[in-house]
């Protein structure tokens, strides 16, 4: 199977170093440019891709909100979008996993990095961020109230109080950033067990992916960050 990227970047030198990049792995192909975020939704609805490389920072229709559209419309369910930009900040970070996208990446990631997280978007088994994303999105977070995000979703709250004492407790683990084989160790059961209940998690919070999985535990208090 080819996994389809679409690459958005109002930058036409970028864009072309990361076409050359992605065309040259056997399992990867690019199917459209888009120099803005209006143009990257219309290609992802035209190609059909199943990842989206998308700046922030475009003219008009920025990469935020070209996200949000695509995450929102439901013909474009399977697309993931993976945020490609150069300001690796605390509120870039959350915006874009609250937008929809599936991960956040630094222009400065190592070519290596950059194409292994094009697969895992592809296969929807991870949040697409390493060690040190994860740890600005509990810092970003933990200077909110929980409440607040609840108070604007309480739809989305009481599902919570839909999940199983078990869906619960792997919910912690993913939001914790720990992989299903990690978790399956975790809880002794196997890892099929647990991407059952990550599923029926995803099922019953409306959430597209992993994540979404992080943002929503951490937004609604159900976990809270840890202080290094």
């Amino acid at each position: 199977m080819t996994i389809r990227v679409l690459l958005a970047d109002d930058q036409a030198l970028l864009r072309s170093a990361f076409r050359v990049l992605v065309d040259s792995e056997p399992d990867m192909e690019v199917v459209g440019e888009a120099s803005d975020g209006a143009e990257a939704v219309r290609l992802a609805r035209e190609q059909r891709a199943d990842v989206v490389l998308m700046d922030i920072r475009m003219p008009g229709t920025d990469g935020l909100a070209a996200t949000r559209l695509i995450s929102e419309d439901p013909d474009l369910a399977a697309v993931r979008v993976v945020i490609l930009t150069t300001f690796e900040v605390d509120d870039y970070v959350v915006r874009s996993l609250r937008a929809g996208a599936s991960g956040f990446l630094g222009k400065g990631s190592e070519p290596e990095e950059l194409l292994n997280a094009i697969r895992i978007a592809a296969g929807g088994e991870a949040l697409l961020s390493p060690a040190a994303t994860k740890g600005l999105i509990a810092r970003f977070l933990a200077q909110r109230d929980p409440a607040d995000a609840t108070d604007r979703d309480p739809a989305r709250a009481e599902r919570l109080e839909s999940l199983t004492v078990r869906e619960r407790e792997v919910l912690v683990q993913v939001a914790r950033g720990h992989s299903n084989d990690e978790i399956a160790e975790r809880l002794e059961v196997s890892p099929l067990t647990v991407k059952t209940h990550v599923n029926r998690a995803m099922s019953k919070l409306g959430a597209r992916d992993r994540a979404q999985l992080v943002v929503i535990a951490y937004e609604t208090g159900l976990v809270r960050p840890k202080a290094d």
